[in-house]
């Protein structure tokens, strides 16, 4: 998907960078940080625009998504209730049966091998998920 500013010949990874290079802020800096540890952690994954020109992270299925916002930037992965978070990344969206967020502010960080862990295992569910179908 295209955003109103961007050419439908460009691919996700250049609509991302257009998009950081419009933020021009702390937000850019903040997912670019993040984009970073994703590509970290899973060389193979895919980036994609969805959502009015919401960055995805993809490998065999969404693994999260970044959101800006005024005041926040919102990681959301679309099957965190079902990772393990044992460095309590996690601060957003928790009531939900399924989705959980991280909300990063103006001068917080992340830890970095905490995040790239989740990744990893938000990769592996989604191969556990993609061969349970195709074992059906």
């Amino acid at each position: 998907m295209t955003t109103p500013d961007t050419p439908n010949n460009t691919s996700a990874s250049q609509q991302i960078d257009h998009k950081l290079a419009e933020l021009g802020d702390w937000r850019a800096e903040t997912l670019a940080r993040i984009r970073a540890l994703i590509k970290e952690a899973d060389p193979e994954v895919v980036e994609a625009m969805k959502w009015m020109g919401t960055p995805v992270w993809e490998h065999d299925g969404i693994l999260c998504t970044g959101e800006t916002y005024k005041a926040k930037v919102k990681l959301t992965f679309t099957k965190g209730a079902a990772l393990p978070d044992p460095s309590g990344l996690f601060n957003s969206s928790l009531d939900g049966n399924a989705r959980r967020a991280i909300d990063i502010a103006e001068g917080e960080s992340i830890d970095a091998d905490a995040f790239k862990a989740l990744i990893r295992e938000a990769v592996a569910l989604n191969r556990s998920a993609k061969q349970s179908k195709r074992a059906r």
